[in-house]
């Protein structure tokens, strides 16, 4: 009887602390690649132990779970006619881009001095994700419904019952978040703004607060993130042309969750929208971010830029809900993610959260970061990396810690299934200054099938002998050997396979906002074909059965 043994162990523990030598730890690359060969012959495995025949039937490997899973219910396009600027990059779409947008000179200089800074670079090489080169020549850098400017009451009517089917409510008065909407190239509608105004809080679409609070813009606009930071931060500093803006005054909690929605809706259209937070002296806001585009055989550029600043004992929450449209079964088509997010504890004791569920875009390209330089600051960074079919994800988190006594926290979930690749890339970077400076770091990768592939690489800097610095990294698969244990206590394989993940996951879920975390769990269920359902199972029993 063939054994079916399918998890693999791999652990990296480091630690920095005063017992021991003063010499910096500085690990600059530690590649993990798991592959693992296929399981035995199934005619001749312990599945012929079930009780009845027709489980037999039933117990399939991990790889035919995969074939059942759905159609991407978000990718149909809007019936709406759009304006389009030509397509092509140059310093005359720049200025086009400003121009429609009625800015004020110093946002043009702005934009020409970033895409000086974009000319002067080159695309960067060293991620794992494998694609061809992106024609920035053949994508269009602004397109708006025509309906803004027109006010045609039937294509809007048409674009609200659309949002509906997306799960935004743009009509419901009652829910108790406020959205920011971008279609494309621009805003299309930003909820209970007014209301937020009278407790101080400004929220409203960036390219309304270029014109309404240039001194807030002038001041933080580019400065946690420059424009010439990256490739793409710089082409996004050249052509975004909205995005959500958010500032929140002294001693202010925000009443209510903040929520932007991404739509990309115009097939030859890239989306490069921006995102600035500005959270003043002990205030607090809890922001939520999610997207989705329509299905295409082509793929489409998403670059955008988020940057927070959190001043003295104030507290930034930052979620993510990612499905963006992922690609065909054959992997054709597909939004290419390239995202630079970066928050900066700029007091003490302030906080940064990221919390992250990435299950969408055929290529994912970001690393959500903070900069502690506060004293006592705080960065945090949680995460599910999904990927699929023939998706690819090279995705982690950046902690910088510049304070006394900061600290930082990564927890890492990673599942690839299918053809995919999920690389998780960190780095964890302690400076002379930074006394008694703590990281815990935890990369866990779960692998679905016999054709996915998981990589884990940890940076690992350290200039202060004060520090404490920790590192681990799991990589395990489910096998038949698991659904297996499940079929025997009368759970169907599907549902077997959707506990076991939700389980996975249930630790980086919990950080979510209640009605992310269970939109989150939707989408997860909806890539993998069944329900994700914990019912009777308890999540330590899950956890247990996965990783003994």
């Amino acid at each position: 009887m063939a054994s079916h043994l399918g998890v693999i162990y791999g652990s990296r523990h480091y630690t920095h602390s005063p017992s021991e030598p003063t010499k910096p730890l500085k690990l600059q690359s530690h590649p993990k690649l798991v592959t693992l060969k296929k399981l035995s012959n199934p005619s001749k495995s312990r599945f012929f132990l079930c009780a009845k025949p027709d489980a037999v039937a039933g117990c399939c490997e991990a790889q035919e779970f995969l074939k059942n899973q759905r159609g991407y219910k978000w990718g149909f396009v809007s019936n709406i006619e759009s304006f389009s600027i030509p397509k092509g990059l140059s310093e005359e779409t720049i200025r086009l881009i400003s121009s429609m947008k009625k800015e004020p000179l110093w946002m043009l200089e702005f934009r020409l001095s970033s895409f000086r800074k974009f000319l002067s670079l080159k695309e960067p090489k060293w991620s794992d994700n494998q694609y061809p080169l992106i024609d920035l020549q053949d994508i269009c850098y602004y397109s708006e419904p025509k309906f803004m400017k027109t006010a045609d009451t039937q294509q809007q009517d048409r674009l609200l019952r659309d949002f509906d089917r997306l799960g935004v409510p743009l009509n419901d008065k009652n829910h108790e978040g406020a959205f920011d909407v971008i279609l494309d190239s621009v805003s299309i509608a930003t909820t209970r703004n007014q209301a937020l105004q009278e407790t101080g809080v400004i929220f409203c679409p960036i390219s309304e607060a270029i014109n309404r609070y240039p001194n807030l813009l002038r001041k933080y606009l580019g400065k946690v993130v420059p424009p010439g930071d990256n490739y793409y931060a710089a082409l996004n500093s050249a052509v975004f042309s909205d995005g959500s803006f958010c500032y929140i005054p002294k001693d202010t909690k925000c009443p209510i969750p903040l929520n932007s929605y991404f739509r990309i809706n115009a097939l030859e259209t890239g989306q490069f929208e921006r995102t600035l937070i500005i959270v003043d002296d002990r205030s607090v806001v809890e922001y939520v971010e999610a997207c989705t585009a329509p299905e295409s055989r082509k793929n489409q550029l998403h670059a955008a830029v988020v940057e927070l600043y959190c001043a003295e004992d104030a507290e930034i929450k930052y979620s993510t809900v990612q499905n963006w449209y992922a690609g065909n079964s054959k992997g054709e088509g597909g939004i290419y993610n390239f995202v630079t997010k970066r928050g900066v504890c700029a007091g003490a004791r302030s906080k940064i959260s990221w919390t992250q569920v990435e299950t969408g875009s055929a290529i994912t390209w970001k690393y959500p970061s903070v900069v502690l330089e506060g004293d006592e600051s705080v960065g945090e960074f949680y995460s599910v990396a999904l990927t699929n079919g023939y998706q690819q994800a090279d995705t982690g988190s950046k902690m910088i810690h510049k304070g006394k006594n900061t600290r930082s926290r990564i927890i890492s979930k990673g599942i690839s299934a299918g053809n995919s690749k999920n690389c998780y890339r960190g780095l964890v970077q302690v400076l002379s200054k930074a006394n008694k400076a703590q990281n815990s770091s935890q990369c866990d990768s779960l692998l679905i099938g016999d054709n996915a592939a998981a990589n884990t690489y940890p940076y690992i800097e350290v200039k202060n002998p004060s520090a404490r610095v920790e590192h681990e990294a799991k990589t395990s698969k489910i096998g038949e050997d698991k659904i297996f244990y499940f079929q025997q206590r009368g759970i169907d394989p599907t549902k077997a396979m959707a506990a076991m993940i939700s389980g996975y996951c249930e630790e980086v879920f919990n950080k979510l906002p209640y009605e992310s975390s269970h939109e989150a769990k939707q989408i997860m269920s909806w890539n993998f074909g069944g329900s994700i359902e914990l019912a009777k199972l308890s999540t330590g029993k899950l956890i247990d059965v996965m990783w003994r």
